[in-house]
């Protein structure tokens, strides 16, 4: 319906009445069936709607044959991924958002198979700018470099998303949160590294 928007509001009724004869009888119509259909007087009025439909690419006709009107399968128009990136905005001084014709896909940069997503309970990591309720994209990975925020389980089955510390004999979970307290464990079983943050603002 999309694509028909191109079409004058005649060419859409005798598109429309191509459809509906060739699906009724399995083939197309002729010239003089369509103005019969119509009401119209001259199959002269129908050949120039015909053209026109044919030219934006609608139907096909062949010339040597009476019943040579096919539709043309038409394809959607194939949905662009991703969200318009339309320039740059400052977090601090102003300066001008410059329009772009890119766009930007998520699935892009998070869409590999070993990812995974976690909605985030509690906050622990708000000073990591991770708060209740947002979703954190995990690369699945058993090992992490110091100072990473992971998503860890420790020794009583606990998952937790924390910085990652290991030390000589423990396993020091930093939370970013300064009225919270470190976790240190013997060990804890690294589940995956987080490598990204989706929030959605409320209105």
């Amino acid at each position: 319906m999309q694509q028909q928007k191109q079409l004058t509001t005649r060419q859409r009724m005798v598109l429309n009445t191509i459809q509906r004869m060739t699906a009724r009888r399995g083939f197309g119509p002729t010239i003089r069936e369509i103005a019969e259909a119509m009401d119209i007087n001259s199959p002269n009025g129908v050949v120039v709607h015909l053209r026109a439909l044919e030219k934006k690419g609608f139907i096909r006709r062949n010339a040597n044959l009476s019943r040579s009107i096919q539709l043309v399968e038409r394809k959607p128009a194939k949905k662009q991924k991703g969200l318009p990136l339309v320039g740059q905005v400052a977090a601090g001084p102003l300066t001008e958002a410059v329009e772009q014709a890119e766009r930007l896909d998520l699935g892009k940069l998070f869409d590999k198979s070993e990812n995974f997503m976690l909605e985030v309970r509690g906050e622990s990591m708000i000073e990591a700018h991770i708060c209740e309720g947002d979703y954190v994209v995990v690369s699945k990975q058993a090992m992490a470099e110091p100072g990473q925020i992971v998503v860890a389980r420790t020794p009583d089955g606990e998952a937790t998303i924390k910085y990652y510390y290991p030390e000589r004999k423990k396993v020091r979970l930093l939370p970013a949160n300064r009225k919270m307290q470190a976790i240190l464990v013997d060990e804890v079983e690294i589940l995956g590294v987080v490598i990204g943050v989706v929030r959605q603002i409320d209105d």
